[in-house]
């Protein structure tokens, strides 16, 4: 007989197909909240009219405006966004950005509610062997535009990155997940074709180790077969016309389907862990991490969950093929990275990156068991 548990989160809602200037607006109507801190893409905000739009849309309900967060959500920025949060007396703070910035938000939440006011002094309240310390829950909380697809922000879990000793922490909190989500194809027009792309690899990554984990339950073998099969045949769209926004709404939603497993409890595996050291080590980005390792892993799990592995196969619309050589294709059809080397990490970096994987919360959870750096290392060269 099967057990387990599903959680469901504190999102109150998902608004798709709505423009952000017109949904960010409503939803503060809701949640009755009045000093709204934007934090945003340098980018859109700088070289677009989207956030000015934003901004118009709020009138004096606009409280401040952040747009430096960099990739990997760095230790440095959140300090500086929750500094300004906190001056500008927000009662709720709006991304508009990646998931770095969703990322960002999830953590000034906690450093506000906390006082948290130094680089140190996020040490007080990031998790430890997968476990958050005791803390004061946000009480500012967030709503989110994401402008890629990589699903960070329909969960509760930040990555934040220790510059010092270039590694990515968790960060996690019941209440750090969006009370609300706005899914505005229109505002990813400006995402770059390559981050749209392997953001959404990254989408693919996450329903591809739900559905072969060990520990895959019906219901969330329901919502990443659904993702799959919808970023299967959307991203592919997006590569051929990138003003195709039906294939850009399927993609948003094929993301938040992907979302599901990980929220059901179904851990990520070896690419989702080896990715996170790859990320804060290398700065690889993040969707490229998935493009690199995921082919990889699957073939090193595949003598233990070949029929798991079959599932995704199927969802991808090639039953019976290997779903490691349909990966791989399907990444190389979107023009993405293929090897390490493509992202210029070399054997030299092996051993270093297998230490650090052993201590991510998805390496020890992976299907295939890992005892230890050496088999991190077949991976790694699998992948080289």
């Amino acid at each position: 007989m099967r057990k387990g548990r599903v959680v469901f989160g504190a999102m109150d809602e998902v608004v798709f197909g709505v423009a952000a200037a017109t949904a960010i607006p409503a939803q503060m109507d809701r949640l009755g909240t009045t000093r709204a801190f934007l934090m945003v893409s340098g980018t859109l905000n700088r070289e677009t009219d989207e956030i000015a739009n934003i901004r118009d849309s709020l009138g004096p309900r606009c409280a401040g405006t952040f747009d430096a967060m960099p990739p990997h959500t760095p230790r440095e920025a959140v300090i500086a966004a929750a500094e300004q949060a906190r001056a500008a007396g927000a009662d709720l703070i709006v991304t508009v950005g990646g998931g770095s910035i969703t990322d960002g938000a999830k953590a000034v939440q906690l450093c506000l509610a906390n006082n948290i006011r130094t680089i140190d002094g996020i040490d007080d309240i990031r998790t430890r062997k997968g476990v958050a310390p005791p803390m004061r829950e946000p009480s500012v909380r967030q709503i989110s535009v994401p402008t890629t697809i990589a699903g960070g922000e329909f969960g509760a879990a930040a990555g934040v990155t220790n510059l010092r000793i270039r590694v990515k922490e968790m960060l996690r909190h019941d209440l750090t997940i969006p009370r609300a989500v706005i899914l505005d194809p229109a505002i990813t027009l400006h995402t770059p074709q390559w981050l749209f792309l392997s953001t959404g690899i990254r989408a693919v990554d996450h329903c591809v180790e739900a559905l072969c984990s060990q520990e895959a339950h019906p219901y969330a073998d329901a919502q990443a077969q659904k993702g799959l099969s919808m970023l299967a045949q959307a991203l592919p769209r997006v590569k051929a016309d990138p003003h195709d926004l039906s294939a850009r709404m399927d993609c948003q939603i094929g993301t938040w389907l992907s979302m599901g497993a990980s929220a059901a409890g179904v851990p990520m595996g070896a690419s989702h862990g080896i990715g996170y050291v790859l990320g804060a080590a290398f700065d690889v980005p993040h969707g490229y991490t998935s493009c690199v390792m995921l082919p990889a892993v699957m073939r090193w799990n595949s003598p233990v969950n070949a029929e798991r592995q079959a599932l995704v196969s199927t969802a991808m619309g090639q039953p019976g093929k290997n779903a490691a050589d349909v990966l791989d294709d399907f990444i190389r059809g979107l023009g993405m990275p293929r090897s390490l080397r493509d992202v210029r990490v070399g054997p030299e970096h092996f051993e270093a990156i297998a230490e650090q994987a052993m201590r991510t919360p998805w390496v020890p959870r992976n299907p295939r068991k890992i005892d230890g750096p050496a088999q991190v290392r077949e991976i790694l060269l699998l992948a080289a």
